[in-house]
């Protein structure tokens, strides 16, 4: 179990939220049990993001089922594909879909990010997944999954992020120079440790 000194915020420092505000809305790996969660802000045309998404499922595989992933969708506007991607997961989750969507478009990025009509790839993309293309593409255009992205912007601003990838374990914020395997497996291997009292 995790310690904090309880302390008042700073004025306009983001506002801490439960572990359960955490798993609300987001799509989860592994145990919803899990008394570790790692919370995943991701953009599907950010190479770091992608090279991050591999490790993460490893993770979360080596240290079933006491980890808990989420990942939640914050496209940057400087990456002209990745809205389209971002509504292209949550349309495959419609359909039950969405992890297979999330690990497909990571693995694909280099071919998609840089495709004049990405979104015809998404389409053969959700083909290859055994989708209903006819609702996909009806989906992936409507407001469920406009809501559905808009919710997790609306959780990172209140966590203050503000680039991908960023990553919170246990509603902690991991530092940049952190995000990469073996600083990322150290802390979830603490975390999922029981502390040790003197």
């Amino acid at each position: 179990m995790l310690y904090h000194a309880k302390r008042l915020p700073a004025p306009g420092a983001p506002k801490q939220t439960s572990l359960k505000e955490a798993t609300e809305g987001g799509h989860i790996l592994g145990s919803p049990d899990a008394p570790v969660t790692l919370e995943e802000f991701g953009d599907y045309e950010c190479p770091p993001c992608g090279s991050l998404a591999a490790p993460l499922n490893q993770l979360e595989h080596d240290y079933r089922p006491r980890l808990r992933m989420i990942f939640r969708n914050f496209p940057l506007v400087n990456h002209p594909h990745a809205r389209d991607a971002a509504c292209a997961a949550e349309a495959a989750g419609l359909q039950g879909k969405f992890w297979e969507m999330h690990d497909l478009l990571y693995k694909e990025q280099s071919a998609w990010s840089r495709a004049t009509d990405a979104r015809a790839l998404f389409s053969a993309y959700a083909g290859t997944l055994g989708l209903d293309l006819a609702r996909f593409e009806k989906d992936r255009e409507g407001d469920q999954v406009k809501e559905r992205i808009a919710a997790d912007e609306k959780r990172a601003s209140a966590l203050g992020v503000k680039t991908t990838p960023s990553v919170f374990i246990n509603n902690r914020p991991i530092p940049p120079a952190a995000l990469h395997p073996f600083a990322l497996r150290a802390t979830v291997d603490a975390a999922t440790k029981p502390a040790v009292t003197p």
